[in-house]
């Protein structure tokens, strides 16, 4: 198997950050999953500020954003990554409850590599996770250089 590659998962749902990290645990990824709980941690995380100032350098592989997060929604949080020349190129997934058009629209007229809806049933959304998780993080080669690998 490829090196792993680190995956920021920006949610703010406890029950929904568990069932994530349980899907992709079946791959052996979760261990290089980092886990915000709001928008403004993610940007902190990105440009390694407050708590995060002490992460090594470097992107993460993937992005999985909630869309309704605290502090700073997720579009915000796209919108800034994608106009940061920095960060621009992360592959970023909305990994959201929201089937609003408006929402689906704003996403890709910002940038969002990819737009999943939550599924309600449990295997579900467990299998979707999963089939992101394996190729955003395992198969997908970002820009060289670009990112942070799982240390």
């Amino acid at each position: 198997m490829n090196e792993l590659k680190e995956i920021l998962l920006a949610e703010d749902d406890p029950n929904d950050v568990e069932l994530t990290l349980n899907a992709l645990e079946d791959y052996n990824l979760s261990n290089s999953v980092q886990v915000v709980h709001n928008g403004e941690e993610a940007i902190d995380y990105l440009h390694r500020h407050g708590a995060f100032s002490t992460i090594p350098s470097g992107n993460p592989a993937l992005i999985l954003l909630d869309l309704k997060m605290p502090k700073v929604d997720g579009l915000e949080v796209l919108r800034h990554i994608k106009s940061d020349a920095d960060l621009q190129n992360i592959p970023t997934v909305m990994l959201t409850s929201s089937r609003e058009e408006k929402d689906i629209i704003e996403s890709y007229k910002l940038g969002v590599n990819a737009y999943v809806v939550k599924p309600v049933d449990f295997q579900q959304f467990i299998d979707a996770v999963k089939k992101l998780g394996l190729f955003w993080a395992l198969y997908n080669e970002p820009p060289p250089g670009s990112i942070r690998k799982y240390r």
